[in-house]
């Protein structure tokens, strides 16, 4: 069900939009040197907005103060409209019962999109398995 779900976002659900829209975003990071890890989160983003259904989001254990910082700039810069965006298009898409999975899987991006340094993404089924580390 979750390949399914995830072909279906990729194709109706603007995936691959999102995807390609964070991908430059992480592009333009990486050329400003002073913003690569910024770059780093909008790949993750990308990543995760390519394929959500079956992964989830869990912060990485050990980050310190630096991580905080940069998630408050990220916030100020970018994170607030890229979250405010993911809940209008969740909220549009929840209005029909077709988009109601989609919607779902943009509210999925919100705190990704609003507080993404010190988090990793991770499969699902993996949290679900004793003795599994995530570091």
């Amino acid at each position: 069900m979750r390949l399914l779900l995830n072909v279906l976002w990729l194709i109706f659900g603007g995936g691959l939009v999102l995807a390609i829209g964070y991908g430059v975003a992480a592009l333009i990071c990486f050329v400003l040197v002073v913003t690569i890890p910024f770059g780093v989160a909008s790949l993750r983003l990308a990543v995760y907005s390519l394929w959500p259904f079956g992964r989830t989001l869990v912060p990485k254990p050990g980050l310190g103060v630096g991580s905080g910082l940069g998630n408050v700039l990220w916030v100020v810069l970018a994170g607030w409209w890229l979250a405010l965006s993911h809940i209008v298009a969740g909220v549009s898409l929840c209005l029909t019962i077709i988009g109601i999975p989609f919607g779902i899987a943009n509210f999925k991006l919100v705190p990704a999109a609003f507080w993404p340094l010190g988090r990793e993404v991770v499969e699902i089924d993996d949290l679900r398995r004793p003795g599994v580390a995530h570091a």
